[in-house]
């Protein structure tokens, strides 16, 4: 049996948000990605979108195009492993931001592995290991965006059946900080799984104090606590100063940083995001990795991804996705997204990632 690559298609897609959204030192204006399609000659065609960089889609639409199509045209697609390879020189520009080409060696990595999941009549959870196929759902929130009180975004996510929430903190000070995660706390009740998410924000001194203000409401884990310039070293000192448990990986570019973060004792779960490192492809080593260090792997964002490839694993946790107005692509682009049912999603038994993409949303975002 051989699939073997005729075409390489995308479409990028951008839509505007209702409001603006602030984390720690950064905000979203719009929701982009970019849905990458590849054409079989046996007919077969598989399809992701992947991404959510705003400032830099059309460049990574050209890498795609320009660069690693090429180099795929007349390639087996059941040589996951030998496409990614092809694919990876695109990333050895040392001029350009790294990311750029990651994000594009993931869009066809993914488009890859659904095609083959279409071509064997098998849904990417099971293929990909099938050690479930239920999996928790949170949302992100928590945002300092002044327009959405505590308790009412508390009170949304509880009445939408999430599981969870991954809350923005670091943007202010460790106490006032404290106060707003409290808050939260108290709004969602003991039962619903609560994150701090500070996006780097925290000196390590900073973090610690944050972690121990907090200890006694439940934090599940604590995501990038400290500073990108030494945060290796910091996360493990905020890990051994403090009860929190910590989480990182989504700012590494490769396996051989996640390797790092678990060597260095500084994780205690891995939320690697496939789409701005690689593929899915490259999460999986990531994966095996983790489970030899007793580190549970997460993903960040991407739910329609890191779902299926966090349900097929024993020590996956949550799909990360986001309220309606936050992330228009999850809650409207996917037309047979499933329900939430006390706080998790099934997965179909549809092959390959199995959904079905809305195409006049499509017609509507696309961009030129």
């Amino acid at each position: 049996m051989r699939l073997t690559i005729r075409q390489v298609e995308t479409i990028p897609i951008r839509v505007p948000l209702p409001r603006v959204y602030r984390g720690s030192h950064y905000q979203m204006t719009h929701r982009s990605t970019i849905v990458t399609r590849i054409h079989m000659d046996e007919g077969i065609v598989g399809e992701v979108f992947t991404g959510d960089e705003d400032h830099i889609n059309p460049q990574i639409e050209r890498v795609i195009l320009d660069e690693i199509a090429p180099r795929l045209i007349g390639q087996d697609a059941f040589a996951v492993e030998r496409c990614w390879e092809l694919a990876r020189p695109a990333t050895f520009d040392i001029l350009r931001d790294r990311r750029i080409a990651l994000v594009a060696c993931a869009a066809v990595d993914g488009a890859i592995w659904d095609a083959v999941g279409k071509t064997l009549g098998q849904p990417l959870w099971r293929l990909w290991g099938g050690y479930r196929n239920t999996i928790g759902v949170i949302w992100t929130g928590g945002y300092y965006t002044a327009d959405i009180p505590i308790e009412a975004e508390m009170a949304a996510a509880r009445e939408a059946g999430i599981a969870g929430m991954k809350f923005k903190v670091g943007g202010r000070s460790p106490e006032e900080d404290a106060r707003r995660f409290i808050a939260a706390r108290k709004a969602a009740g003991p039962d619903f799984v609560l994150i701090a998410d500070a996006n780097q924000g925290y000196t390590p001194d900073e973090a610690v104090r944050f972690a121990r203000l907090v200890e006694d409401h439940g934090l599940y884990y604590f995501e990038e606590p400290c500073r990108w310039h030494n945060d290796r070293r910091a996360m493990r000192d905020v890990r051994y100063r403090s009860v929190a448990r910590v989480c990182a990986g989504q700012s590494e570019y490769s396996a051989g940083g996640c390797r790092d973060l678990m060597v260095d004792s500084a994780i205690d779960f891995c939320n690697f995001d496939s789409s701005w490192s690689g593929g899915p492809t490259e999460w999986r080593r990531v994966a095996a990795m983790a489970l030899s260090f007793d580190v549970r792997m997460c993903h960040h964002e991407e739910a329609h991804i890191g779902a299926h490839l966090l349900a097929s694993i024993p020590h996956g946790t949550f799909a990360d996705t986001m309220p309606p107005d936050r992330d228009p692509v999850w809650n409207r682009m996917i037309a047979n997204r499933p329900p939430i049912v006390n706080g998790c999603l099934t997965l179909s038994e549809s092959p390959g990632f199995g959904w079905e993409l809305d195409a006049d949303f499509i017609q509507a975002h696309r961009t030129a």
